[in-house]
């Protein structure tokens, strides 16, 4: 009996190892060695008589390419505009948070043939799980199978111009000896799959599972060979959920798509800005409003800042939605350039509604809001704040100025605190009042009452 060949792979970059190793060399984590078979395959004679086409770049078609319309505004937006044909589309997020609620509920919408490949649910408890979210289609094929062959005869039979696979975890190559769910499985059957879309022409969407760090599943080389990864993100026990790309060949990968969950499944939310401030305490120290730009769209968001002291000799910098290592940055320059003592406080950032915040424009709000709780004085509540924050306490210019105005405006607020070399190149003329700062020692006086 010939003996099988073993080797060891790193399940969060896909390193391979010879022997076991208890830390990666290549990623740094520790225990993620899983041992798998070595695949030999036969080798083949490659010869120079292939058959190819060329085409120059001035003769191929700029037509306006064509996107399936998933029903749910929010989710074609992080898309991009909809499912490109050819593409492979990859869903991550914790368990229970509504991947294959989102993945049903878009089946059920799209217009064209769908095959939804479930690999951990029975067609009957599809079934229930539909009457459930109260979603009905006629083009809706269900195929709970495993095995990536049988799957590739329902592709080729049905012709769909969508393929579900939930999840990809599941899936299994019967020329691989390796069980489902192995780095090995889930990467040859992500790239079998790939390539079968381009050339049929049909688009893919895959759920994944994601580990106890909240990353997907497997080698990042999965998320390299699909041509987008969305991130579903909320936690389990609150109603809101952010559909966010990280990857998008065909779009942005800024824009998010929030969601609420009923009983009947996920809803859109049309007016994020008003959801994320409908709860806001107008005569609180430490609350101040920004406006930010998610992707293409502006949304008006509560920064939460309470400052205490210090019992102990390293006071506490928590944060919840915002980069710590910047907090930390700006609780600096607030100490130096504007001699307010915070090295000695605890300072606790929760940005309100569990949007996370990486754009520089929100700086001098969060600088305002500490202050604000610092010196317990609240701050005018008709007020945005906007502006980003430097070493030396300038406030710098801010992109799409324009659409975070307009954003204030619909919403009633009669006062934005900007920085000043944005107000020249205002285009857009509105009733509120423009306060242009240069800096932090301008900006705060004008936010505080």
């Amino acid at each position: 009996m010939k003996k099988q060949k073993i080797k060891y792979i790193c399940s969060t970059c896909g390193y391979e190892s010879l022997r076991w190793i208890g830390k990666c060399p290549d990623c740094n984590s520790w225990n993620s060695f899983n041992e798998e078979l070595i695949e030999t395959s036969k080798k083949q004679n490659f010869t120079s008589h292939q058959t190819y086409s060329l085409k120059k770049i001035s003769d191929i078609s700029t037509e306006k390419e064509v996107r399936l319309k998933t029903g749910i505004h929010e989710f074609d937006r992080v898309l991009g505009g909809g499912l490109v044909l050819g593409s492979v589309v990859l869903i991550g997020g914790d368990p229970g948070i509504g991947k294959s609620t989102l993945v049903l509920q878009a089946s059920a919408n799209i217009k064209s043939k769908v095959l939804y490949v479930s690999g951990e649910e029975s067609a009957q408890q599809i079934k229930m799980r539909a009457d459930r979210l109260k979603v009905k289609s006629d083009t809706l094929l269900l195929l709970p199978e495993t095995n990536l062959q049988t799957i590739f005869g329902a592709i080729k039979t049905e012709n769909p111009q969508v393929v579900v696979i939930d999840s990809i975890q599941t899936m299994n190559n019967e020329q691989l000896e390796n069980s489902s769910g192995s780095v090995t499985q889930i990467r040859e059957c992500t790239s079998l799959l790939l390539e079968d879309a381009k050339k049929n022409n049909y688009s893919v969407i895959i759920v994944g599972h994601v580990t106890k760090e909240g990353v997907i599943a497997g080698p990042k080389v999965l998320e390299h060979i699909v041509d987008t990864v969305i991130q579903f993100e909320g936690e389990t026990n609150h109603t809101y959920r952010i559909l966010r790309a990280q990857k998008n060949r065909f779009g942005s990968t800024n824009e998010i798509g929030i969601f609420e969950m009923h009983e009947n499944g996920l809803t859109e939310v049309k007016n994020p800005s008003e959801l994320f401030l409908g709860e806001r305490d107008k005569n609180i120290s430490g609350s101040v409003v920004t406006a930010s730009i998610e992707g293409t769209r502006p949304i008006l968001i509560e920064v939460q800042a309470l400052v205490t002291p210090s019992n102990f000799g390293n006071p506490q910098r928590v944060t919840t939605g915002f980069d710590y290592r910047r907090l930390s940055i700006l609780l600096a320059v607030l100490e130096k350039r504007g001699n307010y003592r915070l090295s000695s406080a605890n300072v606790f950032l929760n940005i309100a509604g569990g949007v996370k915040l990486i754009e520089p424009a929100v700086d001098l709000a969060i600088c305002c809001a500490v202050v604000s709780s610092l010196l317990n004085q609240t701050a005018d509540n008709s007020t945005i704040v906007i502006g980003e924050v430097g070493l030396g306490g300038e406030v710098r210019r801010v992109g799409m100025i324009d659409k975070r105005i307009i954003e204030a405006e619909k919403l009633g607020f009669r006062r934005i605190i900007m920085p000043k070399n944005n107000h020249k190149g205002i285009k857009h003329s509105s009733s509120i009042s423009l306060f242009p700062v240069e800096n932090l020692l301008e900006a705060i006086p004008l936010v505080l009452r």
